[in-house]
């Protein structure tokens, strides 16, 4: 087992981290820029190595800065959390070129995962079922424009680097194909580096259902059932809950055996999410996550199994702890995350934190680095914490959310948590009956 681990990452991920190596007698290294020096992270870890100015290309992207902290301080592994370079398998590649342990998977499944074309094709081999789409990267907008007639309108043009709901365009009708295909691309190239795209049947009112999947070494691979993702606004999740209100027993068996069989067919290492849409009910595979997630924490509540501990021992070379049988779903979990932004425009509120109270009590569990005096810097993303709560049923977890949510108190900046509980009012939710597509038409009409 690893005796040093340093986490290349930040605020509420890099805390958690550190609670999972304490907990397994792991000593911690952070890195941080200037902007975090006084992170709670920074504190809590056993060092902390500043890497560079607050802009996220001079720190927490710097992949040399990250290495020579690894190297100084004799860190065994480097674990790369969720976003920076989580999936960037150049980094992962330069960790273990330098003698380091890379708590994820091979750069190779990175890379493959990574593309979406790639690994649309990848899963499809291997049994998973897919949207039906171009068969590769679109050239020009001309082919796409054939492709899309034959296949009907609505599509949906996607960037084959994309992620976090960048480079995605809906087209509605031929007439707007070509200006938004070459929208596409320009936003490819902007986020990603990489403009190409490709083309996919648009479903109209699907779930956005993911699979909580593991393998090791050894040629194990298990799943730990879906959350259900489908509270999004510009395709960012919002709110996550699992077990799904819409899947039964029957189904999440039949999918999470075939994500299972998927991962252990690839040979997979490490922890990763399988995300399907699901619709009339089919599932079709959209893309695969090759890290932790944010809303990670679940599945923990709803299983009982520390994942970034399973993360790490698996990274050390060891088996997976658990088996099929090992894996019992209990009651339902809901997770919202709190972002430092108006409720109402959602426009970034970065600032100091004047008082801060977590809430507590049976089944409720605050992920945050935040605290009283703390300020938020501007450089980052705006999420501040994750609220995450379990319950007997759903009737309860939904009750006791909104308890908790009550009691939460976050002053000095604006956040998400009214619009959180304005949505947990909503007797569509309350039902289990949304899509991807119901918070924002809610929004439209609550203005």
């Amino acid at each position: 087992m690893f005796k040093k681990i340093l986490i290349a990452n930040r605020g509420e991920i890099a805390l958690r981290i550190i609670r999972a190596c304490h907990e397994m007698g792991i000593q911690t290294v952070v890195v941080h820029s200037t902007a975090d020096a006084n992170a709670m992270a920074v504190r809590l870890a056993d060092e902390s190595v500043c890497i560079g100015p607050p802009a996220a290309r001079d720190s927490y992207l710097n992949i040399p800065a990250i290495l020579s902290a690894a190297a100084l301080t004799g860190a065994d592994a480097i674990h790369p959390g969720y976003g920076f370079l989580s999936e960037n398998e150049q980094f992962a590649q330069m960790v273990e070129e330098h003698g380091f342990a890379f708590i994820g998977p091979t750069a190779e499944h990175i890379s493959i995962m990574g593309d979406k074309v790639s690994a649309k094709q990848t899963v499809q081999r291997l049994g998973l079922p897919v949207v039906p789409g171009s068969d590769g990267a679109v050239p020009n907008a001309q082919a796409g424009l054939k492709i899309a007639k034959d296949m009907g309108f609505p599509v949906l043009i996607k960037a084959a680097s994309g992620g976090g709901g960048k480079g995605i365009q809906v087209v509605q009708q031929a007439s707007e194909f070509e200006e938004l295909f070459n929208r596409a691309r320009s936003e490819a190239k902007a986020n990603f580096g990489d403009d190409t795209v490709y083309i996919e049947k648009y479903l109209q009112r699907p779930r956005h259902i993911e699979i909580q999947i593991f393998g090791d070494t050894h040629g194990n691979a298990i799943h730990l059932g879906e959350r259900d993702c489908s509270i999004q606004r510009r395709r960012q999740k919002l709110v996550e809950e699992g077990p799904s209100p819409i899947i039964d027993a029957k189904a999440r068996d039949k999918i999470g055996s075939l994500a299972a069989d998927t991962v252990r067919k690839l040979g997979y290492r490490g922890a990763g999410t399988i995300e399907f849409l699901y619709e009339d009910g089919k599932f079709y595979f959209m893309e695969m996550n090759t890290r932790i997630q944010v809303e990670h924490p679940v599945t923990e509540m709803i299983t009982g199994i520390d994942l970034i501990a399973e993360q790490i021992r698996i990274a050390a070379g060891q088996k997976l702890t658990l088996n099929k049988d090992h894996i019992k779903f209990r009651g339902h979990a809901i997770e919202i995350r709190i972002n430092a932004e108006d409720p109402q425009t959602f426009i970034p509120s970065p600032g100091k934190i004047t008082q801060f109270h977590a809430p507590g009590g049976l089944g409720v569990r605050f992920d945050s680095a935040i605290y009283t005096g703390y300020s938020i810097p501007p450089h980052y993303d705006s999420m501040v914490g994750k609220l995450i709560v379990h319950g007997r049923t759903r009737e309860e977890c939904i009750n006791r959310l909104r308890r908790a949510i009550r009691e939460t108190v976050v002053d000095g900046i604006k956040t998400t948590l009214p619009l959180h509980d304005w949505i947990l009012q909503q007797p569509d939710f309350l039902s289990g009956n949304y899509t991807i597509n119901w918070l924002e038409e809610q929004l439209k009409t609550r203005g």
